[in-house]
């Protein structure tokens, strides 16, 4: 679009020497400088970003695309994670028919003085590698924290379990957090930080310390203890001093359930995933920008299938996903830095478990799991396949996505209610070991 040059006219004013013009004059000033700002905010357009790639109908724009994945009975996904890290619910009942891949310890480093010796350990144990070092499987509810990262006024998870840590930490750490005024903590390494309202059933992290006799129980108890409901420990127990919660890991799964009924269309796809037009939101919506888009048609109806088969394009590729990632300084942009290999990308139909009330929630699970996440990735990856599958866009829609130049041809992110960190692995991934495998 053109830019619209802005053009204002200051009245020339004489200065006069007494008080009473010079507020005048300031009060001009100032009244003057709120009207430009004004109109400047009333001329400010959004421009869609105008795709070329082809597709049966308009793709909907940000706003759009927002409104449509946030018009969703969130609070019964919320339900079912809260429930599921309480362990009083679990993923089978998503995936009745298959059996589902449990948390694998396997590919940790073990404790032995064979391997602590080829890690360049001396027998003495002195230094660093007099430590022990405990695993910890963590199962929260995104929806009850402000994300992982310890953030000031803020309640974070990492907060919470570094506060229980420490009254683990040995009498030396201890006296220099004193003698600097800091409160007694732990430190906890992680696998991959979590953004607010994101759920994790199996979070792994670490924590060190020379203090000796320190039973896993004790940790587990007092983590436990912080949060109860919210913060549950899945295991503890003490690994090899190499093993790293982030750099050890080969993969990360993530699993995004999206409900497919809202508040426009209670019938958004048939049984067997397929959509029907039939049942569309105003048949086929007309655009709400149509000053922007013409008389194009958008349609609100997508495929399960469509989503599957988009996904599936990006298995066993290693990407730059720099369009899709967000908050993302400049100098990441380009090169590794923006590289994921996928290992597995599909998506199935299935139901959260009926309610109290007898509510049955129909959705789309979204199986993720690759070597390695970037900052708002997976939600912008859900948005986007699904804006994607309703424009009945090409299969390989998400792959001609990668070469875009403008982060505005992806869509905004979706909502994090919808996203858990299911399990992060250490040895070699198995496509066996998959919650949908669905072609």
């Amino acid at each position: 679009m053109p830019s619209i040059a802005k053009h204002s006219f200051i009245r020339h004013i004489p200065i006069s020497n007494n008080n009473h013009s010079r507020r005048r004059l300031f009060f001009f000033h100032c009244q003057n400088s709120m009207d430009i700002n004004q109109t400047e905010r009333d001329t400010t357009h959004h421009v869609h970003y105008n795709h070329t790639d082809p597709s049966k109908f308009a793709r909907w724009n940000a706003r759009e695309s927002f409104e449509f994945m946030y018009a969703r009975p969130w609070q019964r996904v919320n339900d079912f994670y809260l429930n599921t890290v309480r362990a009083n619910s679990s993923l089978h009942l998503l995936f009745q028919s298959q059996t589902l891949p449990d948390h694998d310890d396997s590919g940790v480093p073990e404790i032995s003085d064979q391997a602590e010796l080829e890690c360049g350990v001396s027998k003495d144990r002195s230094g660093k590698w007099a430590r022990f070092n405990f695993k910890i499987v963590l199962s929260y509810h995104g929806g009850s924290f402000d994300g992982w990262q310890k953030q000031p006024s803020l309640y974070t998870v990492q907060s919470i379990v570094e506060a229980s840590l420490g009254k683990f930490v040995d009498e030396n750490k201890t006296q220099l957090l004193k003698d600097k005024g800091l409160p007694i903590e732990g430190c906890a390494a992680v696998a991959g930080r979590t953004d607010k309202g994101v759920t994790a059933l199996h979070q792994v992290c670490s924590f060190y310390t020379w203090k000796k006799d320190i039973k896993p129980r004790e940790i587990e108890d007092t983590i436990n203890d912080a949060a109860p409901g919210k913060l549950r420990v899945v295991s503890v127990y003490e690994v090899s001093r190499a093993f790293h919660p982030n750099f050890s890991a080969k993969w990360r799964r993530y699993l995004y359930i999206f409900p497919l009924t809202d508040g426009w269309d209670k019938n958004q796809s048939r049984g067997n995933g397929e959509s029907c037009e039939s049942f569309t939101y105003n048949e086929i919506c007309d655009s709400v920008s149509k000053d922007e888009l013409g008389n194009e048609k958008k349609s609100y109806v997508f495929s399960v299938r469509k989503v599957n088969r988009l996904l599936q394009q990006l298995e066993g590729k290693l990407l730059s996903y720099k369009m899709f990632a967000r908050d993302t300084k400049a100098s990441r942009n380009d090169g590794p830095p923006t590289e994921c290999f996928v290992h597995h990308a599909r998506a199935m139909e299935a139901r959260l478990p009926i309610t109290e009330n007898g509510e049955e929630t129909k959705v789309m699970c979204i199986e993720l799991v690759a070597n390695r996440f970037l900052r708002k990735m997976v939600r912008v990856l859900v948005a986007t396949t699904i804006r994607e599958a309703a424009a009945g866009a090409e299969d390989d829609a998400l792959l001609k996505l990668m070469d875009a130049t403008c982060r505005r041809a992806t869509a905004p992110p979706a909502p994090p209610d919808g996203l858990c960190l299911v399990d992060v692995g250490y040895a070699e991934f198995d496509r066996e070991k998959c919650f949908v495998m669905e072609d």
